[in-house]
């Protein structure tokens, strides 16, 4: 009971705090993907948090340009953006190239409801000095259910048949993830991945996989490029982040439906910008406190399927706010969903990432 009191004396010091903060900055600007997900993070974090403090926010969908446009922004002086929501090894090569703020956990974020430090309660969700986490996703496939025949794909190889699954495919311009299942569906072993895709040979042989399917593919650079695909019945397959799926499937009722096999689970979360002026930080640091804390974690479930980042979070989640239906078998962390999954490699990514990805789009290119 002490505890709990404490948590809501702080929760109302805190909403005190972030509406003086609000007098002096009235706008902040915060980047994202867009689509199902930003609604998401819109409904749980910043429509509360304007109501509570008179903040306005302007939302930016360039999440997946997020890495040249802050060295571009901090090459000419002038950063326009607040707060940026970015995959873990983006956040690592922006705070290893000086371009986002480090966070001290414990002083920036929000204690869970127990007291728990907010370093212990993200605990290894933490990848970075300046990343801020917040959900737990996967990338995956969806298939239309009325395009695939009688027996439904059920393995990530199935990707890579076409004769079995005649049509086309949607797969993201980049090379993580793709890379990664090419190298399986070619008999890499899971756990020797990495260390062959760290190699010329193996990138060699990552990219003839993909030559397999070129010719049938779409590629796609938004998240919600391939529900549309799905949804128009352009592709038979393609990849996209599970809550993406979870929209058009549960929420759009359209013929879809997912293959977990393979998924690559990856974290996601906040950087803030090096640059911004004093009161500005001083802004961002009152949102994400509040964006970040437990219940509001718990809350973004109840819009999309990606689990929370803090341990506190995950028993608050319970059902989807307009369609009343249990999220956690949405999960992609749900065991019957996560029988065989691959973990980004965020330290591969950040060390190969720019290297690959000029070989990756050469070979789109030709």
């Amino acid at each position: 009971m002490k505890l709990t009191k404490l948590f809501l004396a702080s929760t109302a010091l805190t909403a005190m705090t972030a509406v003086s903060v609000a007098a002096e900055v009235e706008n902040l600007t915060l980047v994202s993907w867009g689509g199902a997900y930003q609604k998401s993070q819109s409904r749980a974090y910043s429509e509360p948090y304007a109501e509570m403090t008179g903040m306005s926010f302007n939302w930016d969908e360039s999440s997946s340009e997020a890495v040249a446009k802050l060295r571009a922004m901090s090459e000419a002086g002038n950063v326009t953006w607040d707060l940026v929501d970015v995959e873990a090894a983006d956040a690592m090569r922006l705070c290893d190239e000086g371009l986002a703020v480090e966070i001290d956990p414990d002083e920036d974020l929000a204690a869970a409801p127990d007291g728990t430090p907010a370093s212990e309660d993200f605990g290894d969700m933490i990848v970075s000095d300046c990343f801020i986490p917040q959900i737990v996703y996967s990338t995956t496939f969806g298939y239309r259910t009325d395009l695939v025949g009688d027996t439904a794909p059920s393995s990530i190889c199935d990707v890579f048949d076409l004769e079995a699954y005649p049509g086309k495919r949607a797969l993201a311009k980049k090379p993580i993830g793709n890379m990664e299942w090419a190298l399986m569906c070619d008999g890499v072993a899971k756990e020797d991945i990495y260390d062959v895709l760290s190699t010329e040979e193996g990138q060699e042989k990552a990219l003839a996989k993909l030559d397999t399917i070129k010719a049938e593919t779409v590629w796609w650079s938004a998240g919600a490029d391939t529900p549309q695909l799905l949804a128009d019945g352009e592709v038979v397959m393609g990849s996209t982040y599970n809550g993406r799926l979870f929209s058009v499937i549960e929420e759009q009722k359209q013929p879809v439906a997912m293959l977990w096999d393979a998924q690559l689970f990856d974290i996601d979360g906040w950087i803030i910008p090096e640059g911004l002026s004093e009161e500005r930080l001083a802004a961002v640091k009152e949102f994400l406190k509040f964006a970040t804390d437990t219940q509001r974690l718990a809350d973004q479930a109840k819009y999309i399927s990606y689990g929370p980042a803090r341990m506190s979070s995950a028993p608050l989640v319970g059902k989807h706010a307009d369609l009343g239906i249990d999220m956690a078998p949405h999960m992609p962390t749900d065991p019957a969903n996560a029988q065989n999954t691959l973990l980004n490699n965020y330290e591969f990514w950040a060390d190969y990432r720019d290297d690959i990805d000029a070989k990756f789009q050469a070979w789109l290119a030709k």
